[in-house]
């Protein structure tokens, strides 16, 4: 069955708790590196920041690659899948504007993983971080533009 199928399936009866942490990853579209370009990358970091700022989630760290979003966050309000269609739909309207493109940046569906308050969440952090430098793209961590955490 097709990863597509299976993701819609899943999220239908997803339950999604305020207060909870998530680990969420969602890619784009047949994984083109759209955010190789760190200027693109940076209009889904405003989507990000919004979300913090609407009271929606608190942001504990996240990473732009070139082909997906690695995201730690508290759920402050609203449900998984409203917060990422907003943030996906956010995003991919100012990116399409800013490219003169139509049409889809973000596969559909999107990885949750609900984590315990006794789970290492800084390590979780340093995963997350650490992934610019697992790909290959940076030698050092702080040469990678789009990635942050609230203990940096």
């Amino acid at each position: 069955m097709p990863i597509a199928a299976n993701g819609c399936r899943l999220r239908k009866s997803r339950f999604a708790e305020q207060g909870r942490l998530y680990l969420l990853t969602t890619v784009t579209q047949q994984r083109q590196p759209v955010f190789a370009d760190w200027r693109l990358g940076r209009l889904l970091v405003d989507q990000l920041r919004c979300a913090d700022e609407s009271a929606s989630v608190t942001s504990m760290a996240w990473v732009v690659m070139p082909d997906h979003l690695h995201w730690l966050i508290e759920l402050k309000n609203g449900s998984l899948a409203e917060l990422m269609c907003r943030i996906k739909s956010r995003s991919s309207r100012s990116i399409n504007l800013v490219r003169g493109e139509q049409g889809r940046l973000w596969q559909r569906g999107y990885y949750d993983r609900a984590l315990r308050r006794d789970e290492d969440i800084k390590g979780a952090a340093r995963y997350i971080v650490m992934n610019p430098l697992r790909a290959g793209l940076v030698s050092r961590v702080g040469e990678y533009p789009l990635w942050d955490a609230i203990w940096i």
